[in-house]
């Protein structure tokens, strides 16, 4: 791709910035070095129309400020290169390009984490920032992991289609599983499955109380009525009664504290 033919007077902001050229021109080996001090997060420059315009398309030369839109700098702005540790932010949303969180000193260099406003790029690169945390290949955020893009400041734009994208990887892997080895749906189906190994215990406890209140009617009959009968009521039984059937006397959890044990409701001991 031939380089850019600058279309504005240099130096664009010779208050600012200083542009080197390390290399052929031709080459794009430039970089630019600041002429200034700044605290964190003040102001470097702002982002005007003009000298920017609107681009229809992305190119190697513009920068992303939306979902589908991009923008020429036309200035010397644009030999700002990337870093994975940058010294700058370019603000999209407020059109302004502020120092990083270290903020700035004359002699640093001027660099912005391409990423950080770029979804894809119409020239991926191999970086070579040289930082602890460089990232490689870089070809915008879309083709990058969320650890890759940790700790780094990133615009809104950028992250709404991050959240877009790893919402689709979700849809399309939770399908993949459900479709190739049936994970999904096994997973799917454990709610229900408690849900009706509930309501069976539920039912099972409906009829074992039922019994109990049978058998406590064939006592009063047996016993024409005369027995007082003393309930308490976390056994289920009775004092100064004849014993109940074997079977409905309680020896154990009820079915309840069991569907509760298995629901994650109590602790079983």
């Amino acid at each position: 791709m031939a380089p850019l033919t600058p279309s504005w007077v240099q130096p664009s902001h010779p208050d600012i910035q200083e542009v080197i050229v390390t290399g052929n021109a031709a080459e794009f080996t430039t970089k630019s070095i600041s002429k200034i001090s700044l605290p964190p997060f003040g102001l470097f420059a702002k982002l005007d129309f003009p000298p920017c315009t609107e681009a229809p398309e992305p190119t190697y030369a513009t920068v992303q400020m939306g979902r589908d839109k991009h923008l020429d700098l036309n200035s010397d702005l644009l030999y700002i290169n990337h870093s994975c540790e940058p010294s700058l932010i370019f603000d999209m949303a407020a059109m302004n390009i502020i120092a990083g969180p270290k903020g700035l000193k004359p002699g640093d260099e001027l660099t912005f984490f391409y990423p950080s406003t770029e979804w894809y790029m119409a020239q991926p690169f191999d970086c070579l920032c040289g930082t602890p945390s460089c990232r490689g290949r870089i070809a915008g955020a879309r083709d990058m992991t969320a650890a890759q893009l940790e700790g780094v400041w990133l615009n809104r734009h950028i992250r709404d289609l991050l959240e877009e994208r790893d919402r689709q990887q979700g849809k399309q892997k939770a399908a993949t599983n459900g479709g190739t080895n049936g994970t999904a749906a096994t997973n799917g189906s454990a709610p229900a499955q408690q849900q009706a190994l509930r309501a069976a215990l539920a039912q099972a406890e409906k009829l074992v109380e039922t019994l109990r209140q049978a058998a406590g009617s064939l006592d009063n009959v047996g016993g024409g009525g005369s027995l007082k009968r003393k309930r308490v009521a976390e056994a289920g039984v009775t004092e100064d009664s004849p014993s109940e059937p074997a079977g409905l006397q309680r020896r154990g959890p009820t079915s309840r504290e069991l569907s509760g044990e298995m629901g994650g409701d109590t602790s079983a001991a």
